[in-house]
């Protein structure tokens, strides 16, 4: 298991060197960077991969946490390994991180993958009762809500073995973690600065996301001059899970378009 110091925090981070466009996952809020397996299984395995648990989740400490961090600790990372110019795919929170490395170190960022991810998601109040519940009560408190809005009523109902799993991924992340990508949640909005994003990228949508509703994604795809937008039917709020196979040509395609 890869371990790196990097900005005054230990990061775990899984990286598989090879050619071409390297491709880096990013991943949401209450998870680690396990959503992401079938994916990459699904990926030509000589692509150079980097995929990393943010601050707060799974592995990596969680320190000071904020969308500057967030976003500093990807670029900083891809430097230590020499990786310029790759495809960035991340869901919910990681598609803000992601949106945020294409503002900030545009010489990084070959092209986008966005699922599931706003321009601003949530609002201030909502943000803040989600914190306030998890400093009183602990993320169990609000382990059935965030499922609810994770995943398709197709999932939930026949998949409950995997549901149950992810539910202890959620609740196993640290109070303090979950909290502190909240708040950067809630104070991060790129609505007047994602038009300035010069790369290809593609904005997909769940069809039954409740987190991150299809027009909001839409939305965001709008305001990024070479974005498209797609919708994956029958899915919730994590396509990486839900239909990998659907990620994975998604991104298949755009890395056709940047080679």
């Amino acid at each position: 298991m890869p371990f790196v110091c990097l900005n005054g925090v230990t990061l775990h981070y899984q990286y598989l060197a090879g050619t071409g466009t390297p491709i880096v996952f990013l991943n949401s809020l209450g998870t680690d960077f396990r959503i992401w397996d079938q994916v990459i299984a699904q990926i030509d395995m000589d692509v150079c991969i980097l995929r990393l648990d943010m601050r707060g989740h799974g592995l990596s400490d969680d320190g000071p946490i904020s969308m500057d961090h967030l976003v500093s600790d990807v670029a900083a990372l891809m430097g230590q390994l020499g990786l310029t110019s790759a495809l960035i795919c991340g869901v919910s929170v990681g598609g803000m991180i992601a949106q945020g490395l294409a503002l900030e170190c545009p010489e990084r960022v070959a092209g986008l993958v966005l699922c599931c991810t706003g321009a601003k998601i949530g609002d201030t109040a909502g943000w803040n009762a989600r914190i306030e519940a998890v400093q009183n009560e602990g993320i169990s408190s609000i382990s059935e809500a965030v499922l609810e809005r994770w995943f398709s009523h197709g999932f939930k109902s026949r998949r409950t073995e995997e549901l149950a799993g992810h539910r202890n991924m959620l609740i196993r992340t640290s109070n303090t973690g979950y909290c502190g990508v909240c708040a950067a949640i809630r104070d991060s909005d790129f609505t007047a600065r994602s038009p300035n994003i010069a790369v290809p990228t593609l904005c997909i949508a769940g069809q039954e996301d409740l987190a991150t509703p299809p027009a909001l994604v839409e939305a965001l795809a709008q305001l990024i001059p070479q974005a498209h937008f797609e919708t994956i039917e029958g899915c919730g709020h994590l396509p990486c899970i839900e239909a990998p196979d659907a990620v994975a040509k998604a991104i298949r395609q755009i890395t056709g378009q940047l080679a």
